[in-house]
């Protein structure tokens, strides 16, 4: 008899909301999930025993500390980038260390971690970015940073999907519109403006992205590769 695998998942960014969504969905698909934290210690270590996998402290903006952790792992499966900031407000006005650390975090970190986990990844693996609607529609003033460092995503995964076809690795990116977790409450004070753009006017739910991402890390999406698969209700329609 031959004893199937199981795969191996890497999640950055996986202790709460979408993250935490994501790491449950691929733990109950059968996966060994690792997923990192920046602070949320006490809900990392709660959701690492409930899935019986593994929660690592990690600053994503520490480039040598990502890729060393990367590499310690070894060969991996799966790998999910959503840790991310948002900064928003008049660009003229703006902490330009703020904006720094924003591009170090959404840009330069699913780079790094990318091009680390490619260079042991199994033989059609699958890597996925957690990108923003806002890549492709900016509807009010002062996401200028924001909206730069989810559209530098879109280039990315094209560019990687490219570089790793050979290996059958798919590179791509999930974009969220208005989602229902602690950063943007469902009924939070910017809910009526932000359904005032959407054709389902109602956030999302954490659960129909992590849909999205296990879908796109199986085998059924083993031919889609440098795309972005947009998730908003219709809010960039």
């Amino acid at each position: 008899m031959t004893t199937k695998s199981v795969k191996k998942a890497l999640i950055l960014g996986g202790s709460r909301g979408i993250g935490a969504a994501i790491v449950r969905r691929l733990a109950s698909e059968g996966m060994h999930v690792t997923f990192t934290y920046a602070v949320s210690e006490d809900r990392a270590r709660a959701l690492a025993k409930e899935i019986s996998g593994e929660a690592i402290r990690l600053d994503s903006s520490d480039r040598d500390g990502l890729i060393t952790m990367i590499d310690q792992l070894g060969a991996i499966d799966v790998l999910v980038v959503n840790a991310g900031v948002a900064v928003a407000g008049d660009p003229l006005a703006m902490d330009p260390n703020e904006v720094d650390r924003l591009f170090s975090i959404n840009i330069n970190a699913p780079y790094h971690a990318a091009i680390t986990a490619a260079r042991q990844m199994n033989r059609g693996g699958r890597i996925v970015f957690i990108g923003s609607t806002n890549a492709d529609r900016s509807p009010m003033a002062g996401l200028a940073a924001y909206g730069a460092s989810k559209a530098a995503i879109k280039g990315m995964v094209k560019g990687l999907a490219r570089d790793f076809g050979d290996r059958q690795i798919t590179v791509n990116v999930v974009q969220p519109g208005p989602t229902d977790t602690d950063m943007n409450p469902a009924d939070g004070e910017m809910k009526d403006l932000m359904h005032s753009f959407m054709a389902i006017k109602r956030h999302a739910h954490d659960s129909e992205v992590a849909g999205l991402v296990a879908w796109l890390v199986g085998q059924e999406a083993a031919m889609v590769s440098g795309a972005a698969l947009t998730i908003d209700g219709g809010f960039s329609a």
